[in-house]
């Protein structure tokens, strides 16, 4: 006779849902100011979604904050220059990362996934990090001093009561469609990413390479000597939906179809990449003005990472502005102790975040719509723009939204 495990319901001061960048960045940042969390990965252990990323200037100022940038400093070398060669008249520019005003390092450094989701999780308590824990509903009910307590149900029967919740659940947030935000949309475009591993060193210069076709966009990036990461991004095609998360398909549709007209050297990374790291994904992002005026915190919940503003990769921010997150939403947190000192506190931090996320997603979409060039009766006039102006005027000044400051943590005693 089958027996039922008895529901379980617990107390927390502070839930993330989510393991991924947003919610191990967050609950970093909060550990540091002096706030225990508890964090909810739907996975049996932390998901490596995706083989490396860019992180930018941006980005090293938040893991300065966060106290771990010089974990990963000395294992990545910093790419300032590229070359975009344009494979339809063969002209070649050149593409540089734009200086910062106060003497730090321009451009970025390829990081394995993996690597910085170990860096952050290595400082949070074990105990912090419940896994195999899908969120399955929320609701609010009026606690025994009159404030409102969060209530989340888990598939699994369990029940944890939260005085605060912030959503770090990614594209599909929960958290975020409780709250009423607009569901992400669809840019029509789609990329494939991997990375490839030579043993014996991949011989690349140390620079960005892209290159531009019709219809379509590839790069690859070095993270080191025998690393590289690369990526396609394409129209969305009925077919390529096929590919879904099998490794097989994916890497021989890229050599058979996506990548024919591409250098040898582009073909080679395909050819030695990781099957593990192989992804396609369609390209979402959340509407400009949805992100400026939706409901992104209600009470004592809110949202942060892609589960508050999804965007396309094309400036490298969705990792970036996600860390940005984490410490200017501890630094507001940081004095609050009652439950409205919590919501003014919230209130605070979506609105310092709102248009900052806001104009990074519209850049981002402008960039990857501008360099892909399809657009139907806009591609003429777009390539016009992406072949003359674009990466000798207009990506430099895009550009300078990575070298944002998002500021440090405030000490505690």
């Amino acid at each position: 006779m089958m027996t039922t495990r008895p529901r379980a319901e617990r107390v927390e001061e502070v839930v993330i849902v989510g393991g991924g960048i947003a919610g191990l960045a967050t609950a970093l940042a909060l550990n540091r100011v002096g706030k225990s969390c508890l964090i909810l990965e739907r996975w049996h252990e932390l998901r490596e979604s995706g083989a490396a990323l860019g992180l930018l200037p941006n980005a090293w100022r938040a893991l300065h904050a966060l106290g771990i940038a010089h974990k990963l400093i000395p294992n990545y070398r910093i790419v300032r220059s590229g070359r975009v060669t344009n494979l339809e008249t063969g002209s070649v520019q050149t593409q540089s990362f734009p200086r910062s005003s106060d003497g730090e390092e321009n451009g970025a450094r390829i990081v394995h996934r993996k690597a910085l989701l170990e860096a952050l999780a290595e400082e949070i308590p074990q105990e912090a990090i419940r896994f195999s824990s899908k969120l399955a509903s929320i609701r609010t009910e009026v606690g025994p001093d009159s404030s409102s307590i969060t209530v989340l149900q888990l598939e699994d029967g369990d029940i944890i009561k939260a005085k605060v919740v912030i959503g770090c659940d990614g594209l599909h947030s929960v958290v975020a469609q409780w709250l009423g935000l607009a569901q992400p949309r669809d840019s029509g475009r789609s990329a494939i990413r991997g990375l490839a591993v030579f043993p014996e060193g991949h011989g690349l210069k140390h620079e960005t390479q892209q290159f531009l076709s019709a219809n379509q966009r590839a790069g690859l990036i070095p993270l080191n000597d025998h690393d590289a990461y690369w990526f396609i991004t394409h129209l969305t095609t009925p077919k390529v939906k096929e590919l879904g998360r099998h490794p097989e398909l994916i890497q021989r549709e890229v050599l058979l179809n996506l990548a024919v007209d591409l250098p040898f050297e582009f073909k080679q990374m395909v050819e030695h990449s990781v099957p593990s790291t192989l992804t396609w994904d369609p390209l979402l992002f959340r509407a400009p003005w949805d992100i400026v005026l939706g409901r992104a915190h209600r009470g004592c919940v809110t949202v942060a990472g892609d589960a508050f503003h999804p965007t396309t990769p094309d400036l490298g921010q969705g990792g970036c502005v996600a860390l940005e997150d984490a410490v200017v939403l501890a630094r507001c947190l940081a004095h609050a102790e009652s439950p409205k000192e919590v919501e003014e506190s919230l209130g605070r931090y979506v609105a310092e975040r709102r248009w900052r996320a806001a104009l990074v997603v519209a850049a981002s979409y402008i960039s990857g719509s501008v360099q892909q060039a399809s657009a139907g009766v806009w591609t003429r006039p777009l390539r016009l723009v992406r072949d003359f102006l674009f990466y000798r005027f207009i990506f430099t000044w895009i550009a300078r939204l990575t070298l944002f400051d998002c500021g440090t943590l405030p000490k505690v005693n």
